[in-house]
């Protein structure tokens, strides 16, 4: 019987027939979404409902409807009112090739585990090497997420500027890195995970405008040098998460070369901006680092989850990780460019490199700098927007599709407009209509947008602003 059953699991005619259905209520769905006639973006639960949902949908739910109703409980990315988190709606040739990678499952720990993606692998990182200004000696690889890349570079960089092997011999004093307070949290985790501890994470105040205060960078540096610190890395942010707001990456630059420490940036979200004439000088120094990360599924049109790290000396994106695997791995004294388990944390990982390719392939560069350009323009638009409103305040002007704002009447306390922010998002999340997500900068609550979507309109944006004025009335009205 368990074999009759396997049959049925694995029949090629059941998938061929589901596999039409499901792209078929994809499609749908992706046709609903951008046209504007899905009438919310999110259907907020609270969570203990949607467990209660989904426990008794495993016991009893029609089996027909479970990919519907995974649609329709997932928030959906492709609404052009859809402005919240970092995560980007993914072009539909890379979630076909996401599929291809889906089922192929080709580890690529080892070489003939993943022929032809650890080829497209090297093929698209040493083009995006390229387009960030690094010489032919540079490398890179894909990995699963931004979090992981920046922990490897951090640990490339141990290896790179330390003389004593930590690796293998163990940690024998403190170490440091230096960073934004605005930087993403990863680079904490990272630091810690490293055993740096809080002592190691030299924090570098942010400037009115949100942005690394490169001119305390000396001072902080000496500091930890009394310290009894080894300082061995410094990280910009390309932008920082919060706030879209690019770090002085030449200041950085200078910097690092000056104390020969390493200098890494975390380009997760805003490295795109290499293949955008019109931003890319938002990046202006970035090709001095040492290394860089970029996400694919943010500004890059793919899905969950993929990341490039990229390395300005190739050597250092096949040397971080020294450890014998017999029955896995030859030793080797060339670059074994195509054994990816001895460059990454990840023994088995996805076929990522095929979302890359196939888009690079398709449609060329110049989709990734429409995307970017696209959406920078927006988040440009929606800061003079309400700049020009009394009754909204900016965190900061947008450098990017980031714009931070937060609704004032002008005689509230700081504490009540940050209870009345948060209200007001809650009211958001709750109708569903518009997806947006918050932040807190010094005390202060601000609503936070990230537009990732090329088909919002200026038109949406500034319904938003008018629906946030109706729920503040509302909301004063009511207490």
């Amino acid at each position: 019987m368990g074999n009759e059953l396997l049959k049925t699991v694995y029949s090629p005619e059941n998938f061929r027939k589901k596999g039409h259905e499901l792209v078929d209520q994809l499609a749908d769905h992706l046709s609903a979404s951008l046209n504007g006639t899905s009438d919310k973006v999110i259907r907020w639960t609270p969570p203990e409902d949607e467990y209660t949902y989904w426990k008794n949908f495993l016991e009893n739910g029609d089996t027909t409807q479970l990919f519907p109703k995974i649609i329709e409980h997932s928030t959906h990315v492709h609404n052009p009112k859809y402005i919240g988190h970092q995560v980007g709606p993914p072009a539909p040739m890379a979630s076909l090739a996401g599929l291809i990678s889906a089922l192929l499952n080709n580890g690529m720990a080892v070489y003939e585990m993943g022929m032809a993606p650890t080829a497209m692998e090297r093929i698209i990182t040493e083009f995006i090497c390229s387009k960030i200004g690094y010489g032919e000696n540079s490398r890179g690889f894909l990995t699963s997420g931004g979090t992981l890349a920046n922990l490897t570079a951090l640990l490339s960089a141990r290896k790179a500027i330390l003389k004593h092997d930590i690796w293998n011999m163990g940690n024998d004093g403190e170490l440091g890195i230096m960073v934004c307070e605005e930087a993403h949290y990863c680079i904490e985790r990272a630091a810690k995970i490293m055993g740096l501890g809080t002592k190691g994470i030299i924090t570098i105040p942010a400037t009115d405008n949100y942005s690394m205060d490169v001119s305390l960078l000396e001072e902080y540096y000496q500091k930890a040098v009394k310290e009894k610190l080894t300082v061995f890395a410094i990280v910009g942010s390309a932008p920082s998460t919060a706030t879209g707001v690019f770090d002085n990456l030449e200041a950085i630059a200078r910097f690092a070369l000056k104390h020969n420490i390493w200098f890494h940036v975390d380009g997760a979200h805003g490295g795109a901006s290499i293949f955008s004439p019109k931003y890319r000088p938002t990046l202006k120094g970035m090709d001095q680092a040492d290394s860089v990360v970029i996400d694919g599924h943010k500004m890059m049109m793919m899905p969950t989850i993929t990341t490039a790290l990229l390395f300005k000396n190739g050597n250092h994106s096949h040397s971080t990780f020294s450890q014998k695997a017999d029955y896995l791995l030859e030793q080797s004294e060339h670059e074994d460019w195509y054994n990816l388990a001895k460059r990454t944390f990840e023994c088995t990982k996805t076929m990522m490199s095929i979302q890359w390719y196939t888009l690079l392939k398709t449609y060329g560069e110049a989709v990734f700098d429409a995307y970017v350009t696209t959406l920078y323009d927006l988040g440009s638009y929606f800061g003079e927007r309400i700049e020009k409103n009394p009754q909204f305040e900016l965190a900061v002007r947008p450098m990017s599709n980031i714009v931070c704002f937060r609704y004032i009447d002008g005689r509230s306390t700081t504490a009540d407009l940050n209870h009345l922010n948060e209200r007001i998002r809650q009211r958001l999340l709750e109708e569903g209509e518009y997806y947006i997500v918050q932040t807190k900068l010094r005390g202060v609550h601000y609503l936070r947008t990230t537009i990732m979507n090329p088909f919002t309109t200026p038109k949406d944006l500034n319904l938003l602003l008018d629906r946030v004025k109706t729920l503040a009335l509302d909301i004063s009205t009511s207490d």
